[in-house]
């Protein structure tokens, strides 16, 4: 249902609701605006005038606050006026749907709802009860998608290797299964010509087959490093351990932690990126983390020019 919603009959840009089947000319034009908003995202006013007018809710049914901050000001840098719904004070708590809540909200005139939600495939149902000129843009749902982490993972990795990713090697590795950032971060490699994508973690902490078509499965993590030009690490939900799907905390770093002498298996020039926030010790190195491979905070700091340029692309 995600692919058919996000465009229009006509071929517009209508909702983003995941990278997977996007095409690669979609992602470029996404990842260029971005790239056309970044001097604008921490600095300026020049934007303030592009959207002024038009409203965006940010939605959200499961808690954030780094994704949730990152859209309100994206919004803001465009000129738009930015309504926050808090859920966990909101009538939801007394039953309403969560598409009676948008429906309501939506008729105050807003343009774009960003929505998180933790079921997957919530966001899109939402988006196909939403009003014919109504955008949605999902802030991440269950394990589904995470597009616009996605877009602004692809950013940070061109940033650093340029635009032609066919002679790289891109580990993504840790808890694949339940990484919502994981599957974007995948759609968004394979669309783009990643040369090799290999997955490291867990046997029961990595996806189906389907989900994990055209990667390299590589069981030792000293393994899977080795080579490479870019470490994404995933973060381990704790609640894993709870659940007994990790033996110990101290077993996974050791088995599956970047740590300094892991990351001198990788190729010379090798980055690593995490989605954050980060578990310090447990999927990644202190050292690492802070290090001048790291590239964590430029993630961050992306993630402004990324969803401006995706509430842009929706508007225009």
């Amino acid at each position: 249902m995600s692919h058919a919603l996000q465009t229009t009959p006509d071929g517009r840009f209508h909702h983003l609701l995941t990278l997977d089947g996007l095409p690669a000319a979609r992602l470029d034009d996404l990842l260029e605006r971005a790239g056309q908003m970044l001097p604008h995202a921490h600095a300026g006013t020049a934007l303030r005038g592009r959207h002024a007018g038009r409203t965006l809710c940010t939605l959200f049914f499961e808690a954030s606050t780094r994704t949730r901050s990152s859209f309100q000001l994206a919004a803001t840098r465009l000129g738009m006026d930015v309504l926050n719904f808090d859920v966990a004070t909101s009538s939801t708590k007394k039953g309403e749907s969560p598409l009676d809540t948008l429906k309501t909200i939506e008729a105050m005139g807003v343009d774009v709802f960003v929505i998180r939600h933790a079921s997957d495939g919530a966001v899109a149902e939402l988006a196909a009860g939403a009003n014919p000129g109504t955008h949605v843009i999902n802030a991440g749902d269950g394990r589904a998608s995470h597009p616009t982490q996605g877009l602004l993972d692809m950013l940070t990795l061109r940033q650093a290797k340029g635009h032609d990713l066919s002679a790289l090697k891109v580990l993504v590795a840790g808890d694949l299964l339940h990484s919502r950032v994981a599957r974007s971060d995948l759609h968004a490699l394979r669309a783009l010509g990643c040369g090799e994508i290999r997955v490291c973690g867990p046997a029961n902490l990595l996806p189906d087959a389907h989900t994990l078509r055209g990667c390299r499965v590589v069981e030792r993590f000293d393994d899977a490093v080795a080579g490479v030009d870019v470490a994404i690490m995933l973060r381990l939900q704790r609640e894993r351990m709870e659940q007994g799907l990790v033996a110990s905390l101290e077993d996974y770093f050791r088995d599956y932690g970047l740590d300094p002498r892991r990351l001198a298996l990788a190729a010379p020039d090798a980055i690593v990126m995490h989605p954050g926030p980060m578990n310090r010790g447990i999927e990644i190195d202190g050292a690492v983390a802070d290090g001048p491979q790291s590239r964590v905070l430029a993630q961050v700091a992306n993630g402004l020019p990324v969803r401006m340029a995706v509430i842009d692309a929706l508007l225009s």
